[in-house]
């Protein structure tokens, strides 16, 4: 007989069995052994339909295919521009990957994007030896101009976020702030000083307790409680 043993959101250790049976499937951070789901590391329990996933509650990103990011240009070639990924490891941004513009041979770069520039960029390849590519041709995708970047824990990220994006949409409507949440843990706001303060202490509260049951409705209670000061 089958039997789920563990709950949404909750913190689970490596080792612990998470389920009996075969009705359910195993995700990321678990496995199966025999009739028993595992865990394989510390996370929070996540249920889509029949798998178990877990969120890991620590580590640095490790940069994915298919991944949007910001990204910060650390070095300008002639072949292109190195980006720092908030990870282990930096990533190229071609000629061909970074402008639908034709670039001439010997042109000045920087015009494109200099160092020190911000940029929401998508990860197109990750090769065995980790080397990223990263493209901005792309809904969404564009160098970033004002506003500020702070940077979270990358596996809060899906809380920051939220279902379907409901989480930002919220901070975004009470705040006014344009916000874009990278999937490598950093976030770039932009809006006036005392908005960007509002909903950067917002992101900081789903990250300190995006553990606790009830998160949305805690932190629309928040935004409200700010709103009226």
């Amino acid at each position: 007989m089958s039997k789920l043993l563990v709950n949404e959101k909750e913190i689970v250790v490596p080792g612990e069995t998470l389920a009996t049976g075969m009705d359910n499937l195993p995700g990321n951070g678990t496995y199966r052994d025999g009739e028993n789901i595992i865990a394989s590391r510390l996370g929070l329990v996540q249920l889509e339909g029949r798998a178990i996933k877990l969120i890991p509650l620590a580590g640095r990103y490790i940069p994915k295919t298919g991944d949007t990011i910001i990204c910060k240009v650390i070095d300008v070639s002639i072949n292109g521009w190195r980006l720092d990924t908030n990870s282990p490891y930096s990533a190229m941004m071609s000629l061909k990957d970074a402008t639908f513009d034709f670039i001439a041979r010997g042109a000045d770069l920087t015009q494109y994007y200099d160092l020190g520039d911000y940029a929401v960029g998508k990860i197109i390849n990750v090769t065995s030896q980790k080397l990223v590519d990263v493209t901005m041709k792309g809904p969404g995708l564009r160098k970033l101009k004002g506003g500020r970047v702070v940077e979270v824990a990358s596996n809060k990220v899906p809380r920051i976020i939220g279902k379907a994006g409901s989480m930002v949409s919220m901070i975004k409507d009470a705040t006014g702030c344009n916000i874009t949440v990278g999937q490598n843990g950093l976030v770039w706001i932009e809006g006036t000083p005392e908005n960007e303060f509002l909903a950067i202490q917002t992101i900081r509260k789903i990250e300190n307790e995006s553990h606790l049951s009830g998160l949305t409705d805690k932190i629309k209670a928040y935004l409200e409680k700010a709103k009226k000061k």
